[in-house]
């Protein structure tokens, strides 16, 4: 029942991304009452990385806060630190060891999770509507080109942030993925990344699929290839979306049986769960297909 969205503006200039990925999210809303939140590729930071931290749960926020800046305080070239609510965010030198920051930080408190890092990549996610994840960070004040929501109903992991959707692939700059489906063969591909160090944050299936497409990309993949590969190593039924730096794409499985419509036109594609979630954030005269059986899309800027 989760609902899935992206957009994808073809214009030069920084569309209104988050008025309208959250446009789109609010039409899913009775999907997936459980859980909203979006993966935005806004400006890039003149060369920098912007990292967002999960601070926690609710208890003690501000002084979990407090406990991070004093150690960015300490670390060279990290700048702009803010916070807000369950998040803060910072930009860290493009020159940085990423993966070391991110273990660092996530040794320091055991509530703290690096959500996203990248160029221009940046998740924010909350339990509750797509309405909660506006009034808390103001999603549709944030402009960009592409983009990734999703609203999430659990059937099979507890409702907190950490489980909720996108998925940034953790160590993978400016890789997001939202999926609607179950991956069947979910923990046999874990155990196998596990047994090679991988971590995994959650129990939610959906990760894996963002630890897969890292792997193909690393390998030297394009994104289209990696999805390719999706329907021969991921079994279950599924569709999914990933985004990165300058790419849009999905995947549907072989059986068909997650629902997901696209329309592409001379200004944008928009890709969802549900024609109104497209319709009602995207006003104008366009048609709207069903994807197909193992079709694979993806849009390069």
């Amino acid at each position: 029942m989760c609902g899935i969205v992206g957009f994808f503006a073809k214009s030069r200039e920084p569309a209104e991304l988050g008025r309208t990925v959250l446009g789109m999210l609010r039409a899913l809303g009775c999907r997936g009452p459980d859980s909203a939140g979006v993966a935005l590729f806004g400006a890039p930071h003149d060369g920098s990385f912007a990292l967002r931290v999960k601070l926690g749960e609710g208890a003690d926020l501000e002084g979990k806060a407090r406990k991070l800046a004093r150690f960015l305080e300490a670390e060279q070239r990290c700048s702009h630190f803010s916070s807000t609510a369950a998040y803060a965010r910072f930009l860290a030198a493009g020159d940085r060891d990423l993966d070391r920051l991110a273990s660092a930080i996530e040794s320091l408190d055991r509530d703290f999770e690096v959500v996203s890092i990248g160029h221009r990549l940046e998740i924010i996610k909350q339990t509750g509507s797509p309405e909660n994840l506006e009034k808390t960070y103001c999603v549709s004040e944030i402009r960009g080109t592409h983009g990734l929501g999703h609203t999430r109903l659990s059937t099979e992991s507890r409702v907190d942030l950490s489980h909720s959707q996108p998925f940034w692939s953790h160590g993978f700059p400016d890789l997001a993925i939202v999926h609607n489906g179950h991956i069947t063969n979910y923990h046999q591909l874990r155990r196998r990344y596990q047994q090679r160090g991988i971590r995994f944050y959650t129990e939610n299936d959906s990760e894996v699929v963002a630890i897969y497409l890292a792997e193909q990309l690393r390998k030297g993949a394009g994104l289209h290839q990696a999805l390719e590969r999706m329907l021969h190593d991921l079994d279950g039924s599924y569709s999914c979306l990933a985004a990165t730096e300058h790419q849009l794409g999905f995947v549907k499985d072989p059986f068909a049986l997650k629902p997901l419509v696209m329309t592409e036109t001379d200004d944008f594609v928009a890709v969802a769960t549900e024609e109104i979630a497209i319709r009602s954030a995207l006003p104008g005269t366009y048609s709207v297909r069903e994807a197909q059986v193992k079709e694979v899309r993806v849009w390069p800027r």
